[in-house]
């Protein structure tokens, strides 16, 4: 399972360090608006999609709440069919959905999972509730 805080389930964007630090960065500044996983993920962590509405805990490296993002929209698809509208979301400066599938596949090969073609990803698109803890970490999480 996935950590939780406030009974939220949080989202940790690429692996620790530098990596997590940007793209958190983009995320807060407006600029990341989706993000991707692999399906097999889920099963493997106990753990079910992401659902429209659901609110999530952007987390950095120690766990700890930097943000607060509302899921807008979540598809599974095929990796060779990643819609560029998609990747664009991604906002980490992609020019081409060529482009993006390779440093996805690259990134996916070095933390030990290789993706195909046919590998199943899941497409989650969000948006920005709330920067740092806004007076929240205390309060609902899930209104």
């Amino acid at each position: 399972m996935w950590p939780r805080i406030g009974g939220l389930r949080t989202l940790a964007l690429g692996t620790p360090g530098e990596l997590r630090t940007s793209l958190n960065t983009l995320v807060l500044n407006g600029v990341k608006t989706a993000t991707a996983g692999l399906l097999d993920e889920y099963a493997t962590d106990g753990e079910e999609l992401e659902h429209i509405g659901e609110r999530l805990v952007l987390v950095d490296d120690h766990d700890t709440l930097v943000g607060v993002v509302q899921v807008t929209d979540v598809q599974a698809c095929r990796f060779a069919e990643v819609p560029w509208d998609f990747a664009r979301a991604e906002g980490e400066g992609d020019r081409s959905i060529e482009e993006w599938r390779a440093g996805h596949a690259a990134y996916w090969a070095r933390i030990g999972t290789p993706v195909t073609d046919d590998t199943q990803i899941v497409c989650v698109h969000f948006r920005l509730v709330s920067a740092g803890d806004g007076g929240i970490a205390t309060g609902d999480l899930s209104t």
